[in-house]
């Protein structure tokens, strides 16, 4: 069965848009023409109406995660208050535009052809996550399913709250980078060449500032072409790399291991690993089954294959702690908290006890790395302009005097 998206108009003659699972074209265009809606278009979900030029990769998840965790929270709601499901899901279709409205639509359909809506929501995999489809059906099945939503709209606005704070941190920092090599660029390349021009006339020699600055813009003007070129060259080895997956393997296994940053990259991992997990776990998913869906919520490659592989061990018997320490991923602290509380049969809550904890050092650390990088920054680019504007004033002087 296949998603399309129709344009038509309803007996009102008011212009109508949405989508429709059916098995072919005609199958969905009789079953909009018993609702009313004389179908003018009809196409499958994902297909472009006309041929283009130019096609743009698209991505494999969907990028609206803020949206989804709102979805997700008006839902659960909605649905405590005793709406119903399909009404719950008209007021979210009406509400949402775009690429979230266009899954809500598909997933409303679903579910008003009688399916569950765990099921619906796994039919559009590129939207919503695996995680957050076993934890719906984890409450379909047990009959709570506004309370499991509440908690997945909780966990999705915790690692929100999260990559916010640490992308603010650093967002000031690359500020400084672009804005002050543009500047640089920019003297060297528009404003010290004409200006040389004219001073070389005058004096017989340009000062050693002056000329050190000339140097680098004859360089620049002269060789551009080469370093776009090379720009362009080291931006898709780059790309080629990240996509490869030895090359992924090695970028993230040197994330993990770099000084300062390194160990913030491994206290960020296990902390949305224990959040996932934690969260699955107070849902009722079973252990093995919480770290496959961890594995697949995990972007870093090292972790992901730590977690494939202590999801093997702990399904053939072995003990938690012994699986989790011989990844070589996990620190001490992480190892003890998994074992102790399977133990005492409270690991979700030792497990978020330990993601807030790391959400804790990593927010701090990123805070001081941040406090300790910007005048750095300051410092370097006050000394770089400091430099040109030396070389630019010297030969004017110098010029003067000798007039």
């Amino acid at each position: 069965m296949a998603v399309f998206s129709y344009t038509g108009t309803d007996e009102s003659r008011s212009t109508v848009r949405g989508t429709i699972n059916a098995d072919s074209p005609r199958q969905a265009r009789d079953s909009l023409r018993d609702r009313g809606i004389r179908v003018r278009k009809i196409v499958v979900k994902g297909e472009r109406d006309s041929p283009t030029l130019f096609r743009f990769p698209r991505w494999k998840r969907f990028t609206g995660g803020k949206q989804w965790t709102s979805v997700i929270s008006e839902l659960a709601m909605l649905l405590h208050a005793g709406i119903p499901m399909l009404d719950a899901l008209d007021t979210m279709t009406d509400q949402h535009t775009g690429a979230m409205r266009t899954a809500l639509l598909a997933v409303r359909e679903r579910v008003a052809a009688g399916e569950s809506l765990a099921v619906a929501l796994r039919s559009r995999r590129d939207s919503f996550d695996d995680a957050t489809i076993q934890m719906v059906e984890v409450g379909e099945n047990a009959g709570n399913l506004d309370a499991v939503l509440t908690q997945v709209a909780e966990f999705k606005q915790r690692q929100s709250r999260f990559t916010d704070a640490v992308t603010t941190a650093l967002l000031y920092p690359a500020f400084l980078v672009c804005f002050g090599t543009a500047a640089a660029v920019f003297l060297m390349t528009s404003v010290l060449p004409p200006l040389l021009e004219n001073l070389e006339e005058t004096l017989p020699t340009l000062p050693l500032p002056t000329r050190i600055a000339k140097l680098l813009s004859e360089g620049l003007l002269n060789y551009r072409w080469w370093w776009l070129g090379g720009l362009l060259v080291l931006s898709v080895v780059g790309v080629s790399v990240v996509r490869h997956p030895a090359g992924r393997r090695v970028v993230d296994r040197w994330m993990l291991r770099v000084p300062v940053l390194g160990p913030m990259f491994v206290k960020q991992g296990i902390s949305r690993i224990a959040t996932i997990i934690a969260t699955l776990s107070r849902s009722g998913v079973e252990l093995t089954r919480a770290f496959e869906l961890a594995e697949k919520s995990v972007n870093n490659v090292v972790f992901r294959t730590a977690l494939r592989d202590c999801g093997t061990r702990i399904s053939a018997g072995e003990d938690i702690a012994d699986a989790l320490s011989q990844s070589g991923v996990f620190p001490p602290l992480a190892v003890r908290v998994f074992s102790v509380g399977q133990e005492t049969g409270k690991l979700d809550e030792m497990l978020f006890r330990l993601a807030d904890d790391y959400d804790e050092q990593v927010k701090t650390s990123s805070a001081r790395i941040t406090a300790l990088v910007e005048p750095v920054l300051i410092l370097v680019l006050a000394a770089m302009v400091g430099f040109l504007l030396l070389a630019t004033i010297l030969p004017i002087l110098e010029a003067g005097n000798v007039l």
